[in-house]
């Protein structure tokens, strides 16, 4: 491993067997051990699973949850790991993490590694925000000194100045994200691991993260390994991009061109126009006291005009006894993960004696460029009636696509096309102009 080199991924992989630990009966586990242990044989079992489609059932109770990865991070570099849900990416992260072991492989890593994969990883519940900030500095083998020496800087990037004694079971989700990102960045690790959780805090701590990941990257010429599904942002952070589809590295290169491949194998895809909602499209710090069932698009095609309302359909299940009401935020992003356009509902009474409802939504006005788009869902409560912001209890990611296209046929349409270069919206409709 050369000087110049952080992190070696030497034909790794990682077999999961599904629904059960172990082989499920001793006589199997018996004979895994002889081969292995006593014989010195290669696992019997390495030789079987399936690959990693989480969309199809499948014949074989075990999976690759990553096949043969095998690649360089060079010191100060900052990769940007993209895939679908379900890819690998979070396993990869946690293998080098050392949260858990590659099946075959190995893993080789320079310096220290700072970790920030879910919302209260390391954490201990019961301590208090301060006292997790000396434990984890005391796992990454830091003195208590070095610590105390980087305290304040943690806590005033964090925003929890006024909760740091409190016990971290109280935090919200988005204070734990906030604090376990400064302690994973503000202990000096010579490489940063950073999950998709920054999701989960608010736009400013967003921007202050990034920004820390470059100054840590750039700056003090640290290493960062960075998940995530915004494109944007991993087009401005990183320099080199991996593409993982279903536990395969399928490209390695710099970040655009990633970014751009990875696009446009999501544009070849199908339009998805009706869908369950399944584990993949959720976010899993959701509570689901408003729980979304199932969403449909309701268009013969998922190919609509720029002049035409978007009509969706949403199944929608009350788990909260008591609740009066909540509001659904309706987002449309392009395939970049830009939120180019919303419609956040007004407040949507409940019925008591009602479980389950159906919510039709028009999305009206919206003209929206050439290209394809996809859907979120919010539900929570965002409304100055109840004197609570931010309160969510269910989001759905990516569960339905559609793509507008232009027609050429109105004889009275201005403007028979519009291209990408000039925006995600074209205002032809609903704007004047006035030359005297």
């Amino acid at each position: 491993m050369s000087n110049n080199i952080a992190i070696e991924f030497n034909h790794v992989s990682k077999q999961y067997r599904l629904g059960l630990v172990s082989t499920r009966t001793l006589s199997h586990d018996i004979q895994r051990w002889w081969q292995t242990s006593i014989l010195g044989h290669e696992d019997p079992y390495l030789k079987i699973g399936e690959t990693n489609d989480r969309a199809t059932k499948g014949n074989s109770d075990y999976v690759w949850a990553l096949k043969d990865i095998d690649f360089k991070v060079e010191q100060g570099d900052v990769v940007g790991i993209i895939g679908k849900n379900g890819a690998g990416k979070s396993t990869l992260l946690k293998l080098l993490s050392r949260v858990t072991g590659p099946t075959t492989g190995t893993i080789r890593a320079r310096g220290r590694i700072g970790s920030l994969l879910e919302v209260g990883t390391g954490f201990h519940g019961e301590m208090t925000g301060r006292e997790n900030i000396f434990m984890n500095g005391a796992i990454l083998g830091m003195t208590k000194q070095e610590i105390q020496s980087k305290l304040d800087e943690i806590i005033d990037f964090s925003g929890c100045e006024r909760y740091i004694d409190t016990p971290v079971k109280r935090y919200s989700s988005g204070m734990t994200v906030r604090l376990g990102f400064a302690v994973a960045a503000f202990l000096d690790p010579e490489i940063l691991v950073v999950d998709e959780v920054l999701a989960v805090g608010d736009a400013e701590f967003q921007k202050k993260a990034i920004g820390k990941m470059k100054d840590v990257s750039q700056g003090q010429g640290r290493t960062v390994l960075f998940v995530s599904h915004n494109m944007t942002s991993i087009r401005n952070l990183c320099k080199t991009g991996v593409i993982l589809d279903k536990g395969e590295m399928t490209f390695l290169g710099d970040a655009d061109t990633a970014v751009d491949r990875y696009i446009a194998n999501e544009e070849n895809e199908c339009l998805c126009l009706a869908s369950e909602v399944l584990p993949n499209h959720r976010l899993w710090h959701v509570s689901k006291e408003i729980e979304f069932l199932s969403a449909r698009l309701c268009h013969e095609t998922g190919y609509l005009t720029f002049n035409e309302d978007i009509n969706l359909e949403l199944k929608i299940r009350c788990n909260r006894p008591g609740l009066t009401g909540y509001n659904i935020n309706t987002i449309v992003c392009d395939m970049t993960d830009r939120r180019v356009c919303s419609f956040l509902s007004p407040t949507i009474p409940l019925n008591k004696n009602q479980q389950e409802y159906t919510v039709h939504i028009s999305l009206k006005n919206h003209n929206l460029a050439k290209g394809r788009y996809y859907l979120i869902f919010h539900a929570g409560i965002d409304s100055e009636e109840t004197d609570i912001y931010g309160v969510e209890f269910d989001e759905v990611l990516k569960i339905l696509t559609f793509e507008i296209k232009y027609r050429n046929d109105d004889p009275q349409q201005v403007m028979p096309f519009w291209h990408r270069y000039w925006g995600l919206t074209n205002l032809e409709q609903c704007s004047t102009i006035d030359v005297k």
